[in-house]
C-alpha cells in the first residue's frame, strides 16, 4: 500500500532526474578533486555513460540502487504496491544496462558501475576510483613496454 496520495507520488516521480543526480555529482566532484577531467552523458556511446574518459576508453555509470535493482542493497527491490508495473519497468532497466555494458566492452571500452549506496561511503569510493585508475595505468605501461620491446623484422 502506497503511503502517498497519487498526486504526491506524481510530484515525487516528476522530481527524479536522469542526470546530475546527487550520487553522480558526488562521483564527479571526487574525480575532479583527484585531478581527472572527463565528459558527462556521452551521447556517442551506448547507454550514454554518466562519466566518460575517451582517451582511457573508460565509461562509468552511476546507478541508483532502486532504479537499477542493486542486488546487494536493500533499496534494490521492487516496491510492494503496483508490483507488476514496477517489476516490468525495473527489470527492463536492468536488461538495458546489461546490453549497454556488453556493447561497450565489444567496442573495447572498460566499464564500471558505481552504485548509489557506494557514494555514501566516501573513503571506500575514493579508494575504488584510485584502484580503477591504477589498473588502467598498469595496463597502459604494459602496452607501452610491449611496443618498446617489439622488434621490426629485418628485411
Amino acid at each position: 500500500m502506497d503511503r502517498l496520495t497519487p498526486e504526491e507520488r506524481k510530484e515525487n516521480m516528476r522530481r527524479i532526474r536522469d542526470r546530475n543526480s546527487r550520487p553522480e555529482l558526488i562521483v564527479r566532484q571526487m574525480l575532479f578533486r583527484q585531478g581527472y577531467r572527463y565528459r558527462i552523458n556521452y551521447k556517442k556511446l551506448p547507454g550514454k555513460p554518466d562519466i566518460v574518459f575517451p582517451g582511457r576508453k573508460l565509461a562509468i555509470f552511476v546507478h541508483g540502487c532502486f532504479w537499477h535493482l542493486h542486488p546487494e542493497c536493500a533499496e534494490g527491490r521492487v516496491p510492494s504496491s503496483n508490483v507488476e508495473y514496477w517489476r516490468h519497468k525495473l527489470q527492463r532497466n536492468v536488461e538495458r544496462d546489461q546490453q549497454n555494458l556488453i556493447q561497450l566492452r565489444e567496442m573495447g571500452w572498460r566499464t564500471e558501475v558505481i552504485w548509489e549506496c557506494e557514494t555514501k561511503k566516501p573513503l571506500r569510493l575514493e579508494a575504488r576510483l584510485q584502484t580503477i585508475f591504477q589498473e588502467i595505468a598498469l595496463k597502459s605501461e604494459k602496452v607501452a613496454e610491449k611496443q618498446a620491446n617489439y622488434e621490426l623484422p629485418s628485411s
